[in-house]
Parts: C-alpha cells; structure tokens; sequence
C-alpha cells in the first residue's frame, strides 16, 4: 500500500508538510509507525525542521548518515544555509556513487529540490523525470515548469496526474498553482482550494493563508486580501512571503512600502522580490544615463 494514500499510515504527516503545517509535522506522533514508514516519516520532520530555520541543527543530526534518503536531507540543509555549492556537490557525489539512489523517490524530491534551489533546472527535471507515481514529484515538475514559464508543460503535468491520483491534495493544489498563472476563471477556483485550508482550523498554516491572499489580490479583493495577510503575520510576523506580498498589496492601494521593504530585508534580504527590485533598479539607473535633461534657453 503507498503510505501517503488515503488508507496509508504516513496521510496525516505528509498532509500536515504540504499544508506548510511544519510545526505539526515535528510534533506528530511517529512511535506507532511500521518500520518500512519509519525513515520517511524522519525525512518529513527534518524537512519540517529545515523549513522552521533549523537547518543547523538537522546537519549536525545527520552527520556521518549513510542512508541516501538523509545524504539528499544534508544537501537541503546545506542548501537552506546559503551552501549552494557544497549542497549541489553532496547530490551529484550521492547520484554518482550510488546506483540506485536516482531511483529512489525520497531523493528525486529532496535532491531534485536542490538542484532546482540551485538554478540547475533541467538536472532536477531529469531526475524527478525518473519517479513512478509520486505525486511529490509531480507536484515539483509543475512549480519548475511554472518557474521556466512553460504554462503548457505544467497544465499537462497536472492532467496527467489527476487521471491516477484524482482529488489528492497534492493535485489540488498543483492544479491550484497553475490556475494562479493561467488566470481568468481558474482564480476562483484556485481561490476555493486555498481558502478551505487557510479558515479550517485543521489545515490552517501562514503558508495557505499567503496562498489565499494571492488568489484574492488576483480577483481584486484588496481589502479580503489585507485580511488573510493580517492572520499569517499574526501567526509568524516575521514571515517573508506574507511580508512581500503585503508590500505588493500596499503598491496596489496606494501605500507607503518604505517600512514594509525594510521588514522584508530584515527578514530575508535574499528574498526574490528584494533581488528583483535591485535589478530593475540598475537597469532604470543605466538607462537614466543615457539620456541628458533638456533646459531651456
């Protein structure tokens, strides 16, 4: 039986990860699992703890491991530590080395994240290329080919997984991602899938209610869109992707983003929105030299 199925004992841990409901992940009750669910119910919970910032912490736990599954957790370690070059090295030695490792369905996920993390695109696909019916996989193929703005390729990726894994939670929620970028009215019902995990207590996470927020600043609801950030900052007020996307809203109406753009870089000075707009900022400077202002006689 797949353990991540409905009857499967690894349901509620995995669904509590991709609900990006990490701290109950950490917490969850692993004692009563069967030994062949044992080591990627560990990998769930020191992925959790690499998400919580604790990524210092997970290396050291997995020092010396042997196990390919937690050779590939180090690399996301090393990865979440700004390590990129180390992380890369770990996967392609663990590749390399090791015959059977690519097959593995843990280490096409976690490997494939960091080679992805990484900007080696085309190496995650190829590896993720390889899983035999892990929606884990699927579910990462849709946001690199979103990423590389192949709309095409993910919309196909995810009909292709709905025909075998129907109303997965994984599914909805790729489908979810794709109708954000495909727009019109797919917002909606993206809007409806990120809506019921963000209010239900069970499913609720910082995570869902950014989601949320997103598909209601696409339907142009700012002021249900303010709300939804409001609740995850109340939850983790330092969480950058609710900070970015109140600073968007705030350009959207209007308002000052000087407090919310230092909040940001407090947070993550790394963060895509802040490397972007240093970008686009450059590029406005060069072009600003090019050309001289005319004064009137």
């Amino acid at each position: 039986m797949d353990p991540y199925s409905a009857e499967g004992e690894l349901i509620n841990i995995h669904n509590h990860f991709h609900q990006g409901q990490y701290q109950e992940v950490v917490d969850f009750d692993v004692s009563s699992l069967s030994p062949e669910n044992a080591l990627p119910a560990q990998v769930l919970q020191l992925r959790a703890r690499i998400a919580l910032g604790q990524a210092e912490d997970v290396l050291a736990e997995v020092k010396g491991a042997a196990e390919p599954e937690l050779i590939a957790v180090r690399a996301l370690a090393l990865r979440a530590l700004g390590r990129d070059e180390e992380a890369v090295k770990t996967v392609e030695d663990l590749l390399a080395g090791n015959a059977d490792a690519a097959d593995n369905a843990t280490v096409q996920v976690v490997a494939g994240t960091v080679l992805q993390a990484a900007g080696n695109s085309e190496e995650a696909l190829a590896l993720l290329g390889r899983h035999q019916g892990s929606l884990d996989a699927v579910a990462l193929i849709v946001q690199i080919h979103l990423q590389q703005n192949r709309n095409d390729l993910a919309v196909k990726e995810v009909a292709a997984a709905r025909r075998w894994a129907q109303d997965s939670l994984l599914v909805n929620l790729a489908e979810s991602w794709v109708g954000l970028r495909l727009g019109g009215e797919r917002y909606q019902q993206a809007f409806y899938v990120f809506e019921e995990l963000a209010q239900a207590p069970a499913t609720s996470s910082v995570r869902s209610l950014v989601a949320q927020a997103v598909a209601e600043l696409h339907l142009g609801r700012t002021e249900e869109a303010q709300a939804a950030l409001d609740q995850a900052l109340k939850k983790e007020p330092g969480y950058a992707e609710a900070i970015a996307n109140l600073l968007v809203l705030s350009v959207i109406t209007g308002n000052g983003v000087d407090e919310l753009t230092a909040s940001l870089r407090k947070a993550d000075e790394k963060h895509p929105f802040l490397v972007d707009l240093a970008e686009k900022s450059e590029l406005f400077d060069k072009a600003a030299t090019k050309f001289k202002a005319k004064v009137a006689a």
